[in-house]
């Protein structure tokens, strides 16, 4: 699989999700920049760049969802790479802060993202399977589509354009298009 590839091709990254995968959480992936500006950097004929500002990193147990303990991930993962910036959020309780529903899995709160492109983790299984969770698919990711998901595009589009400038996606990654949103 190319995405694996992609992924296997940056010693960084490959390394971060080994490290994640030795947490051992339950629904555990790395998403948002670290998936997406690997992708564009690539469909942008680039050599790949650093990890993102943040390595994000969700996890879903709601028997557990004490903000506490993503804390404590974060200390720890610091611990082993004190060079990253970790970003660690037990997507149980997240609904709460975004004003969403409950959300029943990692997967299922990624509906609630920002961007599609975005919306997009991958994870290291045992014996180095590549797994991926996309809930909106991988089209607009490896398309260069740039498209605001659910209310992100309707009462909360100013957030949206928001991050648009102030990730100068558009500077960045100038043959990325944006799209209106296609009912999501």
């Amino acid at each position: 699989m190319a995405f694996k590839k992609l992924m296997m091709a940056d010693p960084s990254r490959w390394e971060v999700l080994d490290i994640v995968r030795s947490l051992d959480l339950a629904d555990c992936w790395i998403g948002a920049g670290f998936v997406r500006d690997s992708v564009w950097d690539n469909l942008h004929e680039r050599i790949p760049g650093g990890l993102t500002a943040d390595i994000d990193v969700i996890w879903f147990d709601s028997n557990d969802s004490n903000p506490a303990k993503d804390r404590a991930l974060e200390v720890e993962l610091r611990r082993i790479r004190s060079d990253l910036n970790w970003s660690v959020k037990n997507q149980a309780r997240m609904n709460e802060r975004n004003g969403d529903a409950n959300y029943r899995s990692a997967t299922d709160a990624m509906r609630f993202w920002p961007e599609t492109a975005t919306a997009v983790a991958v994870r290291r299984g045992s014996q180095d399977k590549f797994e991926i969770a996309a809930p909106f698919g991988l089209d607009d990711l490896f398309e260069l589509r740039l498209t605001a998901a659910g209310r992100f595009a309707s009462e909360k589009r100013s957030v949206f354009l928001e991050r648009l400038e102030q990730k100068q996606w558009l500077q960045r990654y100038p043959k990325l298009q944006i799209t209106e949103n296609l009912v999501r």
